[in-house]
Parts: C-alpha cells; sequence; structure tokens
C-alpha cells in the first residue's frame, strides 16, 4: 500500500507547526505510520541548506541563488525521505513543501510559473501531496506571533526571510490563496483565527477519509 503525502503551508506565524503535532497524534492514535518532516530541511543536507538560507548574516543571497538552494533541499528531501516513507506505506506529513516556493519565490521574488515549474519538476519529478492544508491569518497576527516566539525562545528575532517587509510577507499570503483556489480540491483552507480545537477538527475532516478513516 502506498502512503500519503500531506504538506501544511502559510505566512510566517499562521500556526502549522501546532496543527503538525495534533494531526500526528491523533493519527498514530488511530493506528497509522506517520514521518513529519519540514522545508527546507528533513535531511542532513537539507538541514545545511537550511541554515544557510535562513541565516540573517544572508541577506546578501541573491533570488536566483535562494531558488535553486530551496530546491536542492527539496530534490534531497524527495529522494531519501518522502519517496521512500511512502513506498514504505508512511503518511508523510511535511511543513512546506512546493506551494512555498510558489508563493516566497514565484510571487514575492518575481519568477514566472514556468520558472517555477521547471525547479519544481526538476526537484521532485512533479510528485504533488494528496492534500494541503493552508492556514490562512493577517500577516501582521502572524509576525507578532514570530517574534514573541523568538523572545520566548532566547533567539534575537527574526531570520532572513520572517525580516522582509510587510508587503513581502503579503504578496506571500496573496499568492497562497490564489494558488488554493486554483486547486480547490487539494488545498484545503482554514480561517487561522479560530480556535486551535476548532482548525484541527476541521483538518480532520479532509485527512481522515484520505486515509480511509471516517
Amino acid at each position: 500500500m502506498s502512503g500519503l503525502f500531506i504538506t501544511f503551508e502559510g505566512v510566517e506565524g499562521c500556526g502549522k507547526s501546532t496543527q503538525v503535532r495534533l494531526l500526528v497524534d491523533a493519527l498514530e492514535a488511530a493506528g497509522h505510520s506517520v514521518h513529519v518532516t519540514r522545508e527546507p530541511g528533513g535531511t542532513p543536507i537539507g538541514e545545511d541548506i537550511r541554515s544557510i538560507l535562513l541565516s540573517p548574516a544572508n541577506k546578501v543571497m541573491c533570488k536566483e541563488a535562494e531558488i535553486l538552494l530551496y530546491a536542492a533541499a527539496r530534490a534531497q528531501h524527495v529522494a531519501e525521505v518522502i519517496r521512500p516513507k511512502m513506498a514504505e506505506g508512511t503518511i508523510v506529513i511535511s511543513d512546506r513543501y512546493a506551494d512555498a516556493t510558489a508563493a516566497y519565490q514565484g510571487a514575492a521574488r518575481g519568477f514566472s510559473p514556468e520558472q517555477l515549474a521547471a525547479v519544481h519538476k526538476l526537484a521532485t519529478n512533479d510528485l504533488q501531496p494528496d492534500a494541503t492544508i493552508l492556514i490562512d491569518v493577517p500577516v501582521a497576527k502572524g509576525l507578532a506571533r514570530v517574534l514573541q516566539r523568538s523572545i520566548d525562545e532566547g533567539r534575537r528575532g527574526y531570520d532572513r526571510l520572517e525580516a522582509e517587509a510587510l508587503e513581502f510577507h503579503e504578496a506571500v499570503q496573496a499568492a497562497y490563496l490564489k494558488l488554493a483556489k486554483a486547486n480547490p480540491k487539494r488545498i484545503h483552507v482554514m480561517d487561522g483565527m479560530q480556535s486551535i480545537d476548532d482548525i484541527h477538527q476541521q483538518i480532520m475532516a479532509v485527512i481522515l477519509p484520505l486515509c480511509g478513516t471516517k
């Protein structure tokens, strides 16, 4: 039996990590094998690339280097983790995937749909998620959450992408919603301003039928 591939997307601070944890707990309690991962990252190579991409010290990174680094991390992720785990029948849940590149590097950095498609094909051979959960929150609210989390964790503030201008993050959000409108069967939009439990229950209603669970 082939596994499932589920992704979570959204602007910074939308609450993805919380909902991923709740979904994993519920699926494992129902007897499913689950592997949680993230992008950029998910593999030793990917985590090294993540450090480069998100370091505030790398402000001079050009957009071409950025998109290719994301693609490199994703190619390793798909080859080393996602496809093998799915082949084992595991449900793979990833915090971000190719929709993030379409939103961040496509809309916000200005790469064309044709360029994005070429990069996606090279990195993944067109592997698409079975379902994507998009958690939508106001950009300013999400960034405030990120800053507070950074303070709580003893960090110094935003990473390289979090520190982008508000207009950048608003372009990302608009791109995500446009992707959802174009892919309504795959991308499910959740109002991130609802209670944590309400969002979780709505996610469960989307995911459980895919797992053969009512």
